[in-house]
């Protein structure tokens, strides 16, 4: 019974996401993309094909990563203001069946958009490099759509749970690069506010995925990536999605509907 509770409502997120026309805006997203990358490619003079697979990419990544994130962001709103959690938890079901389903529901969404993104870099990059890649992509926006469920849970209201997923995706990627340039001469040497900077990012560093880890361009560009990297990104990714749910759930318990 508990499982099917469960099942019942990632089925009813799924139904969701069909009605709300999301497939359909993942397909004009990604064909202006891939009509973008095709102009670009045709405007350089030189390496057009990489131009264009490095474009197309990572326009594709961070696009498909702004609309799921805006999708479970607004459709856990949505159900808060027309007060359909309410009537959802009137019928005996537990909330963590709720989060659950939910999260499992929108999980199966980021791997079926992660599957229509790859169909693009199929026609641009190597197929097993471009598998790798959506694999990697996959993963990724399932840490985001989490994350936008424990922002959106917590919060109540999308501008600030907007704004925190996009500080913390913005930073997750960029968290590498920011460790190479604390550690630089350059950057300050050994003085006591470089040390201080570089002990903030290196306590960031622990915290957060690494983000920039994932569904790279050069993967595509350069023919793949050994596959202990995807895996690693796989098992990071059922770590921080098992710390959000969790976090999710404890959050939501605690709350007064």
């Amino acid at each position: 019974m508990p499982r099917s509770q469960i099942v019942t409502i990632a089925r009813f997120t799924l139904l969701e996401a069909v009605r709300t026309r999301l497939p359909w805006l993942l397909v004009i997203v990604l064909a202006v993309i891939f009509g973008t990358a095709y102009f670009i490619q045709q405007l350089a003079i030189t390496e057009s094909v990489r131009l264009q697979t490095a474009f197309s990419a990572a326009a594709t990544r961070f696009a498909v990563v702004a609309v799921l994130s805006l999708h479970v962001l607004t459709s856990i709103v949505r159900e808060f203001n027309d007060k359909g959690l309410e009537l959802t938890l009137s019928f005996d079901l537990p909330r963590s069946h709720y989060i659950l389903g939910r999260l499992s529901g929108f999980a199966l969404i980021a791997l079926l958009a992660a599957m229509l993104a790859t169909l693009p870099q199929l026609l641009l990059g190597p197929t097993m490099a471009a598998l790798q890649w959506g694999l990697s992509l996959a993963m990724e926006l399932v840490i985001m759509c989490a994350l936008s469920l424990f922002c959106i849970v917590t919060f109540t209201q999308l501008m600030p749970a907007a704004s925190f997923v996009a500080a913390f995706y913005l930073l997750a990627r960029a968290i590498t690069a920011l460790r190479v340039m604390t550690d630089t001469p350059l950057f300050g040497g050994d003085s006591w506010s470089n040390q201080f900077l570089a002990l903030i990012t290196e306590s960031l560093s622990l915290v957060l995925p690494a983000l920039d880890r994932y569904a790279q361009s050069t993967w595509l560009i350069d023919g793949g990536v050994s596959w202990p990297a995807v895996g690693a990104n796989v098992m990071q990714t059922a770590l921080y999605v098992a710390l959000l749910g969790a976090a999710t759930l404890f959050d939501f318990q605690r709350r007064n509907l």
